[in-house]
């Protein structure tokens, strides 16, 4: 039984390296899709304020040009007019001429011609009108071209400014990128040497294990059955754990954001005391409980984060008292917060 077991611990060794290769790679993989959608969402935000003045300045376009084929419809209607009125007046003055001619012809017609006169100047005066009216929508159709002008500069200067902003937002992405490169390298380089102090403390002991990125602890070793309650003999070994966080958190840089993660997990079988209605509830006072033991040591409070799984995440399958045993256990872990 000794030797089977020695060749499990063996057998578990020997997968730290790749599981903390791998989990560093998943952290710069997060850390990289974070900065993309922090990226999209400011570029979202650039492109909807482009669109908005884009179909502002659409609907303005549209509204001036709709204005200005009304103006010339109605300076058409009115060039038509003025073409009748001028039709109208040569005619008339032809009238004119032919019956001022029939009047010294016929002697005594005076009162003829003079109401050709009257008419003849009225129509020249709706004529003067016409023309003053084709002069004013000439006058504002020009101004509507200078608009138009103006909206269409503005247009420009408007992409202008969007593909500066979009240059800006490339140029911070990439600076962000490399900034959170450089934090998970260093956060991964002090999680190594976090790893490398434990194993030194701790040593080869069949009740403290390695699993991926975690430091597991038998909860035998820290309390009794059914007690969420610190073993005395649990103090030096925590007392240990404590020093070594404190001497390699003088260390990490005040900018990187670590916590100390503790886990609390509990077997499959079922608890229902007054004191723990569940293993949730067994778990998480145990978690709580290595927490502020940590905090009395000196940790920071704000380093430290207490998580409660209960009996859904085991280590090892299976009903024999061995597997409850390993499934019962606190973890450490230092990660990002």
């Amino acid at each position: 039984m000794a030797s089977l077991r020695t060749r499990r611990d063996r057998s578990l060794n020997v997968w730290p390296g790749y599981v903390d290769a791998l989990a560093t790679l998943l952290l710069a993989v997060v850390f990289l899709l974070t900065i993309f959608v922090v990226g999209q969402f400011f570029l979202s935000q650039e492109i909807t304020g482009r669109d908005s003045v884009l179909n502002r300045l659409t609907r303005q376009i549209a509204d001036l040009t709709d204005l200005l084929a009304l103006e010339r419809s109605n300076k058409r209607a009115q060039e038509e007019a003025a073409a009748s009125l001028r039709s109208t007046l040569l005619a008339t003055e032809t009238d004119r001429t032919r019956l001022r001619a029939e009047v010294e012809a016929a002697q005594g017609t005076g009162a003829r011609a003079g109401d050709l006169d009257k008419q003849l100047a009225a129509e020249r005066a709706n004529t003067g009108r016409a023309l003053s009216q084709v002069d004013l929508l000439n006058e504002q159709i020009a101004a509507m071209r200078r608009q138009l002008a103006a909206l269409e500069d503005a247009l420009a200067a408007s992409e202008n400014r969007d593909k500066e902003s979009q240059a800006r937002i490339a140029d911070l992405g990439s600076r962000l990128n490399v900034a959170l490169a450089q934090r998970v390298q260093e956060l991964a380089r002090y999680r190594s040497d976090f790893f490398g102090r434990l194993r030194q403390i701790l040593g080869n002991r069949p009740d403290i294990r390695i699993v991926g990125d975690r430091f597991v602890l038998q909860s035998e070793v820290l309390f009794p059955a059914g007690s969420a309650s610190l073993k005395p003999e649990a103090a030096p070994e925590l007392d240990r754990i404590a020093t070594a966080i404190l001497d390699l958190a003088k260390q990490i840089p005040a900018d990187i954001p670590w916590v100390l993660r503790i886990d609390g997990h509990t077997d499959a079988r079922p608890i229902a005391s007054s004191q723990f209605p569940s293993n949730w509830a067994l778990s998480a006072a145990r978690a709580i409980a290595v927490v502020q033991f940590m905090a009395g040591k000196g940790i920071p409070p704000q380093r430290l984060l207490a998580a409660a799984f209960g009996e859904f995440q085991p280590i090892e399958a299976g009903t024999t008292e061995e597997a409850y045993g390993r499934n019962r256990r606190i973890e450490l872990k230092l990660t990002e917060r």
